[in-house]
């Protein structure tokens, strides 16, 4: 085992970024926790025979399941020293004034609420370990509103306030609390969706997997409330 590995866990771990994430943090030899709400693809991704401590669907706003895998980590391995929280999600919206309460309600589940179980369950346990680091995924499409982009600007920018908050309460107590604000991602969806873009324009999953491998190191034991533009070329 090596001794200098920490414990790191990943929400949203089977999506495009999750995966680029996890390698990067594999390839310095820490354990993963790889949580996604969808088992199929988790297992699809990593296979059976991956080095992980484990790969486990939930739901993160189901605070039971949470804590349930929080504590499994923790007990595992003595404590959790990274959380990188990617779950969360885009959608155009309706116009703010016929947004409705479902789309409404989606976006700040997704984006907002999945925050609270995994941070409640994972903060005590890095104050009683003496620190750690959270990484969150802003959006530079949250610093300003956009048509149709009321409910989704709205929720990240919620999410990026909540991250700034959290720095605010724990960087006292040993925990780096930062975010990460993206453009458009390299993605096979968002290149199906803008056939007519040029995607080398844009913030490939492994170039911000290193920037949030940064945040979550002690070479950012400065940083603290951070929100960090990500933009490629865009």
């Amino acid at each position: 085992m090596n001794p200098k590995a920490r414990t790191v866990l990943i929400t949203g771990a089977a999506g495009n970024l999750g995966q680029a994430v996890a390698r990067a943090f594999a390839a310095r030899g820490d354990h993963l926790v790889l949580l996604d709400r969808n088992g199929e693809a988790l297992r699809r991704v990593y296979g059976p025979d991956t080095e992980v401590l484990s790969c486990t669907e939930l739901d993160l706003l189901d605070a039971a399941q949470v804590e349930q895998a929080v504590a499994h980590a923790a007990k595992c391995f003595g404590g959790v020293h990274v959380l990188c929280h990617l779950a969360g999600g885009f959608r155009m919206g309706e116009a703010v004034h016929d947004t409705t309460a479902q789309t409404l309600d989606f976006l700040l589940d997704l984006n907002v609420r999945a925050l609270m179980p995994i941070a409640a369950s994972v903060v005590p346990r890095m104050v009683a370990g003496g620190g750690g680091q959270i990484v969150t995924v802003g959006a530079m499409g949250a610093l300003r509103g956009g048509a149709h982009m009321g409910a989704y600007a709205a929720s990240k920018s919620a999410l990026m306030r909540l991250t700034e908050s959290m720095s605010a309460e724990l960087k006292a107590q040993g925990i780096n609390v930062n975010c990460v604000m993206p453009s458009i991602i390299d993605t096979p969806e968002n290149r199906a969706a803008m056939p007519d873009a040029d995607p080398s324009q844009w913030v490939a999953p492994e170039a911000l997997a290193d920037v949030m491998q940064f945040l979550a190191s002690d070479a950012a034991r400065a940083i603290h409330g951070a929100c960090i533009p990500v933009t490629g070329l865009v």
